[in-house]
């Protein structure tokens, strides 16, 4: 697998974040540090950034916390890592599959033994457990997990495949008991119900939530990871049932997908996070050609973007590329 980057159509509005890192995640701690990790092209170990700016992630140096095992559970696939401080403590959580069975992806956790992320040792603590009255959760190809929190409660979001025929992923939701422990049964939350979520293979993945004046907004990917890629939202205001799938609406059509004029292929896989002065970001992946030599899932070239994020009259997102927050100047 080649680790050099490969461009195509450069325009003003798809200079890369970070180069060669898939499954972005940044966070801007209370502090007001940023924090970044993302799939790495070997997919085999999870790595992490700080800075005291968005912009200074760019070149911040970036440290190995873990590494894949050499065999059995987490030694295959390691995916999409997110970083959380939840109830004093900083945890990861991330996917892995198995060198015997490098299809079997499963969600698991570690835990910070001490307050610095970037120092302190993390310790394994298993796979994510699900609640005690869930027999169906983790069972089959799960990945993409995302947490987010509303009304004091942590909710658990992720993709799971349907185990029947080719495998449809879908996104479930549950409330959380504990950092590693989910409280509640899964919930449906969406299916592949539209033919932009249906390309090559049906797809509901990589959520992620922003909030803003009272509604909560979640966005995932969607169909293959080539061009077909795209991202779709749903939506639910604050003080809704949040496990109730009929109080969710879902966009009929994605927020964001391939632009060739401007040079994005196969965006998706976002999170979100915030300027200093509040403005919230868009942080997500896309290639910059076309072309793709092989298995898309294994061209190392998705590179990590960042969007400035505005908002219509109505409250609801807008997804721009040329809200793009590192533009080369034109000509380059």
């Amino acid at each position: 697998m080649s680790e050099r980057p490969r461009n195509g159509k450069i325009t003003p509005y798809n200079t890369a974040f970070i180069e060669q890192r898939a499954d972005p995640y940044v966070m801007r701690a209370e502090d007001g540090s940023y924090y970044f990790t993302a799939s790495v092209p070997a997919y085999d170990r999870i790595v992490l950034r700080r800075s005291d700016s968005l912009e200074g992630l760019r070149t911040a140096e970036e440290i190995t916390l873990w590494e894949k095992h050499p065999s059995g559970e987490m030694s295959r696939h390691i995916w999409a890592p997110e970083l959380h401080y939840l109830k004093g403590k900083w945890y990861i959580y991330f996917a892995a599959s198995m060198e015997e069975d490098i299809w079997r992806l499963r969600p698991y956790v570690l835990e910070c033994t001490g307050p610095d992320p970037m120092k302190d040792a993390w310790i394994e603590r298993g796979m994510m457990q699900r609640s005690d009255s869930d027999i169906y959760s983790f069972e089959a190809f799960s990945l993409d997990a995302t947490i987010f929190e509303n009304k004091g409660e942590l909710y658990y979001v992720w993709a799971e495949k349907v185990s029947v025929g080719i495998q449809i992923s879908n996104l479930y939701i549950a409330r959380m008991k504990s950092p590693t422990k989910l409280d509640t049964a899964q919930v449906l939350l969406t299916t592949p119900d539209y033919d932009w979520e249906r390309v090559d293979i049906w797809v509901n993945e990589g959520p992620a939530v922003v909030k803003h004046d009272g509604r909560i907004f979640l966005t995932y990917s969607a169909s293959a990871t080539g061009e077909c890629y795209c991202m779709g939202m749903l939506s639910i205001g604050e003080e809704e049932d949040l496990l109730d799938p009929r109080a969710w609406k879902k966009e009929r059509q994605p927020v964001l997908r391939s632009d060739r004029e401007m040079g994005f292929y196969g965006p998706g896989h976002n999170s979100f996070t915030k300027l200093s002065d509040g403005t919230d970001v868009c942080i997500y992946h896309a290639r910059t050609y076309l072309e793709i030599e092989g298995d898309p899932l294994y061209d190392p070239n998705r590179h990590a973007f960042a969007m400035k994020v505005e908002w219509e009259e109505n409250g609801y997102p807008v997804f721009d590329y040329r809200n793009n927050l590192f533009q080369a100047p034109r000509g380059q």
